[in-house]
């Protein structure tokens, strides 16, 4: 009996560690959590999350903050996402944009994705309370695939993200208002992303306050082959 269930184990893993290649393999930078080198994550996790400051200007920011309210404003603010992932929070997806606005969507379109990956044409708008946080969760990936860009409006705030299977390496990453991030490959999959509430929001020691942030967030296409 020991050995059939050891055998079923074997049987498994080896299942779950054939998905993980067949889903991520699109990634060039691809990090199996049983040989991660512990001297040097932190180098591998700054090639795959890396951060534009000041991606876009005051006025630029004016201008889409100007065009999401008048909408989401209308939404109220929920206390707990499906996944419960998202405290706090209102969002909503845009598939069309004004003039002014589709060319800074476009541009950041173009600094994330390649011409040979495909993105989702719909826009994630999500609004987050100034007391709201979000846990440390991974996309899944049915709903998006190995690029995630995320533009930050209104407000600094502090992304944490966290080595899944290893809470105790993490490292903080300072999402100034106006800076655009872009995660893909190990940052994507091997590592949970948070955005820390107030009372946690330190950054190298210094207290940033997070208000009510807006993200306007693109995605590359999943890999419909995963499951």
């Amino acid at each position: 009996m020991k050995i059939k269930l050891n055998f079923l184990i074997y049987i498994v893993n080896r299942t779950f560690n054939y998905i993980n290649i067949k889903c991520y393999s699109q990634s060039k930078i691809v990090l199996n959590k049983l040989n991660i080198n512990s001297n040097n994550w932190k180098e591998q996790l700054d090639k795959t999350m890396q951060i534009f400051p000041n991606f876009i200007t005051v006025e630029e920011e004016k201008s889409l903050t100007e065009e999401i309210d008048p909408y989401i404003k209308r939404l109220r603010y929920e206390q707990s996402h499906w996944d419960d992932a998202i405290h706090n929070y209102r969002e909503t997806e845009k598939s069309k944009w004004n003039e002014k606005n589709i060319k800074i969507i476009d541009r950041i379109r173009k600094k994330a994705f390649s011409k040979e990956i495909s993105h989702i044409p719909l826009i994630h708008i999500l609004d987050l309370a100034s007391e709201g946080w979000i846990k440390p969760h991974v996309d899944s990936i049915k709903f998006c695939g190995e690029i995630i860009a995320g533009l930050s409006l209104l407000t600094d705030s502090i992304m944490r993200l966290k080595m899944v299977d290893n809470e105790s390496l993490y490292k903080d990453f300072l999402l100034s208002r106006r800076s655009l991030y872009i995660m893909s490959g190990i940052a994507r999959y091997n590592y949970t992303h948070e955005i820390l509430k107030n009372k946690e929001s330190f950054f190298e020691g210094q207290y940033i306050l997070k208000d009510r942030r807006i993200s306007i967030i693109c995605r590359s296409q999943p890999n419909h082959n995963c499951k």
